[in-house]
């Protein structure tokens, strides 16, 4: 295989997964690991990804839309959503946001009664209303379309007047320095709200939000106190883990 014929491959790869180790690319490719870690060089001096210890990130500053990331890793974020969602009693408050990991922890909120649910996503304030004695506050603010959101200064200026027992809150991407971050500035704002707008706050992501970038930093996970996920992070993650606060549980497939 030519250098260049490799280079798109490892291209290729990096696209469809966002983040991807070495040993991947070299079990897919079947060369040595120099051969791997000699065209990452290349491309991330040519700005066409990101090449971390281990890994290669994709630098593509869009997230997918809300339709391709529903098909995505649907077991893992199921799991996800199962265990979020069995540390939220009966009677609770709790803040809401977007995104297809945190509407797996909806889905299984469908069953609890008289929550108190403030959220920006239409589709998790359509799926608890009119249920089991629930109160739904839907944050207002300009719909955006890919992840069916209210995101903006109204959204922010709503949620400023409420305070609740739980957030769960979602992630763009978790960087290697244990950074949450995000893909638009108004998301990364409303989430850093949430971040300081309950009492406990969840933060929930599968194994591929780790070791990846996102635009718009959000802040540390050290103001978490979860973080629910459906692998345990390699040992380079777990490094970056460890100083916080945050308690790492990890679901199992149901």
């Amino acid at each position: 295989m030519l250098a260049e014929e490799r280079q798109n491959h490892i291209l290729s790869l990096v696209k469809t997964h966002r983040s991807i180790s070495i040993t991947e690319i070299q079990r897919r490719l079947n060369v040595s690991r120099e051969t791997i870690r000699r065209d990452l060089l290349t491309l991330a001096e040519q700005r066409k990804l990101r090449k971390t210890h281990g890994s290669a990130i994709s630098l593509e500053s869009q997230e997918p839309d809300i339709a391709v990331r529903q098909t995505t890793n649907v077991d893992g974020k199921q799991a996800i959503g199962h265990l979020a969602a069995s540390m939220i009693p009966d009677g609770a408050s709790i803040l809401l946001a977007g995104g297809t990991t945190v509407q797996s922890v909806s889905d299984h909120l469908m069953q609890r009664q008289r929550l108190t649910v403030f959220t920006n996503c239409v589709a998790t304030a359509l799926k608890l209303s009119g249920r089991n004695n629930n109160r739904v506050h839907l944050i207002g603010g300009e719909i955006q379309a890919q992840n069916q959101v209210c995101l903006g200064r109204d959204s922010t200026q709503m949620l400023a007047n409420y305070f609740a027992d739980f957030a769960v809150i979602g992630a763009g991407a978790i960087s290697p320095r244990g950074t949450l971050m995000d893909f638009s500035r108004e998301e990364a704002e409303l989430h850093n709200l949430m971040l300081q707008s309950a009492q406990t706050v969840i933060v929930v992501a599968d194994h591929q939000k780790f070791g990846r970038y996102a635009p718009v930093q959000v802040q540390s996970l050290e103001r978490a106190h979860y973080l629910v996920t459906d692998r345990e992070p390699d040992a380079e993650m777990a490094e970056a883990l460890s100083p916080l606060a945050v308690e790492v549980l990890i679901a199992a497939n149901q």
